[in-house]
């Protein structure tokens, strides 16, 4: 789902911001997004009632994903691929395989993290940063983050394959990392399609997703910590 951008402590945060989102989902290329023409969403009610019923009968997803990150100091963008898992409730699994290994496991009210040469556990209930963090993820991911009127506000857009909802920040804090959130939504069956996150400048990052997977049998050891 910095995701989606996450944020685990002032030296991680750091890190994550410059190469990696953890938030999100499936199957829109940057071309297509350019490419489609937008206009103000026709039944904002209608969209969130067949959300709603999307996230309830979706138990589990599993798809690779390609990640661009955008700086403006940096002339070409830096990119990343791997996997990712999610299965309810709130286990996500947010693998990065090329050109580094890196893992985050979000799961039983903690997150842990690791790279070639150190591992870290977080207690989620024990930090109200990272219980933020693991809500705009899960909300992300389902659908729920746009039930949340109080920390964003919206604006609802819609082109002939998907949805566009994009969301700024209310409170000043979050606005400092990021300024707006873009997520689009396919029609076809109202998983996230895609995912933009603005941050503060021009900086931004895209992710893409394929090989999307619903409701597929995911062992749970896949968000075990060992």
């Amino acid at each position: 789902m910095n995701g989606l951008t996450i944020i685990l402590e002032l030296k991680l945060m750091n890190r994550i911001n410059r190469n990696i989102s953890l938030i999100a989902l499936l199957t829109i290329t940057v071309g297509m997004q350019a490419q489609e023409a937008l206009k103000p969403m026709a039944d904002i009610s209608l969209f969130k009632t067949k959300l709603e019923t999307m996230s309830k009968s979706t138990q589990s997803i599993a798809c690779d994903f390609v990640q661009e990150k955008e700086l403006v100091v940096l002339s070409e963008k830096i990119v990343s691929k791997g996997v990712f898992f999610f299965k309810k409730e709130n286990n996500i699994r947010w693998e990065y395989i090329q050109p580094y290994r890196y893992l985050i496991i979000i799961s039983n009210g903690q997150l842990f993290t690791r790279d070639d040469k150190n591992q870290k556990l977080y207690d989620i209930e024990s930090n109200k940063m990272f219980q933020e963090m693991n809500k705009f993820i899960s909300g992300c991911i389902q659908g729920d983050i746009l039930k949340n009127d109080k920390d964003y506000s919206a604006e609802y857009f819609e082109s002939s394959g998907n949805y566009l909802v994009k969301l700024i920040p209310r409170e000043e804090k979050m606005r400092q990392m990021l300024n707006e959130v873009h997520i689009w939504f396919d029609k076809n069956d109202l998983t996230v399609s895609g995912l933009k996150m603005v941050e503060s400048g021009e900086d931004y990052t895209k992710i893409t997703f394929t090989n999307k997977k619903l409701n597929t049998d995911i062992p749970i050891e896949k968000f075990s910590f060992k």
